[in-house]
């Protein structure tokens, strides 16, 4: 009897240590089970918020520390939750290796995706359209609004004799260095490797070729902008670019004053003038070639390349003046003399006092 009851004991006991074992095996799995809800929470779920669908760009400057990554991402609400980034990102070393630059992301990415983003490096490059430029200013503003170059930098190497001695081009000068054109920057481009960049098109656009033109018609490449922008200026038909470049030239080799109402325009700095009159005249600035014989100090602006390839071509004529049509086409008549001009503009006036203009 008393071995019987031994027994027994023993057998409990088995079934005890069995319950105890998967207790702890579920403890366990359910442990386990929590650290990889926890650890996919924190590298995998979705944690980036943009406004939109669409994709969003962060932009890291290149003083930029992560506490300042960290801080931007969280002033524009784009975490959902910041501890985890900041964890995913120091696992990954990037509080090591952060890198300027303008990233694009997408709603919903998760920590390893954007740190891993974020530490190669792989920017989205912007595409700047530069066109209806009007100064250097005007350039170094833009460049500064796009990209991590700061204007007052630019303008300040545009100022400097490094760069006259490179491109021959002085502060006035200094908006020919650029042509209308669709450039590719890296937003972290910064102002030395952006004047090296567009002054490298600069460069290759004025071959041999178009120098060996500019010197036969007595100009220098930087006068033939400033040209440019005046022709350029005076009509959108292209087709009249080289004509007028012809009249303007005439009246240059002749010692005439250009008389140029775009130039009075600049220097009044109102470019909303319809139509320019006696006060407008009267103002006293080296860009009024009403005032001073010459082209202006600079280009009055960004001059494109059909129109600079205009005035180095353009048509040999007799023209002295020239007037819009009153018909509205945007055309204009050319003429020999002055009187024959007079009535042209007669014309052209009478049919802007009756519009009002």
């Amino acid at each position: 009897m008393a071995k019987k009851k031994v027994s027994k004991k023993k057998g409990s006991n088995k079934v005890g240590v069995r319950k105890v074992l998967w207790a702890l095996l579920i403890v366990f799995c359910v442990s386990l089970a929590g650290s990889f809800l926890y650890f996919y929470g924190k590298v995998f779920k979705p944690n980036l918020v943009l406004e939109t669908d669409q994709k969003g760009f962060v932009y890291v400057k290149t003083t930029d520390s992560f506490q300042d990554v960290v801080q931007q991402l969280v002033d524009r609400q784009m975490l959902t939750n910041k501890e985890s980034f900041v964890w995913m990102a120091e696992f990954l070393d990037y509080d090591k290796k952060v890198r300027p630059g303008r990233y694009a992301v997408k709603n919903g990415m998760n920590n390893k995706d954007l740190v891993l983003l974020l530490r190669s490096g792989k920017q989205e490059p912007l595409r700047i359209t530069f066109k209806s430029i009007r100064s250097r200013f005007e350039l170094a503003g833009k460049v500064g609004e796009l990209l991590e170059a700061d204007s007052t930098g630019l303008l300040d190497i545009m100022n400097s004799t490094s760069f006259e001695e490179k491109f021959g081009l002085d502060a006035e000068n200094a908006l020919s260095v650029i042509l209308p054109d669709t450039y590719e920057f890296y937003w972290n481009t910064t102002n030395e490797a952006f004047i090296e960049k567009i002054g490298k098109f600069y460069i290759d656009f004025w071959t041999v070729e178009r120098k060996s033109k500019a010197k036969a018609i007595g100009l220098t490449p930087a006068q033939v902008s400033v040209m440019a922008s005046i022709v350029q200026q005076e009509s959108a038909r292209k087709e009249e670019w080289p004509i007028i470049a012809g009249v303007y030239m005439n009246r240059f080799n002749k010692g005439m004053k250009l008389q140029a109402d775009p130039t009075v325009v600049y220097a009044v700095g109102d470019f909303t003038i319809r139509r320019v009159r006696s006060n407008h005249l009267a103002v006293n600035s080296p860009y009024n070639t009403y005032m001073y014989k010459g082209l202006p100090p600079g280009p009055i602006y960004l001059a494109g390349k059909q129109c600079i390839d205009a005035v180095l071509e353009y048509q040999r004529h007799s023209y002295i003046y020239f007037c819009a049509r009153p018909d509205g086409s945007g055309l204009h008549d050319f003429a020999n003399t002055y009187d024959e001009h007079l009535r042209n503009a007669r014309n052209y006036q009478r049919r802007l006092n009756e519009r009002g203009i």
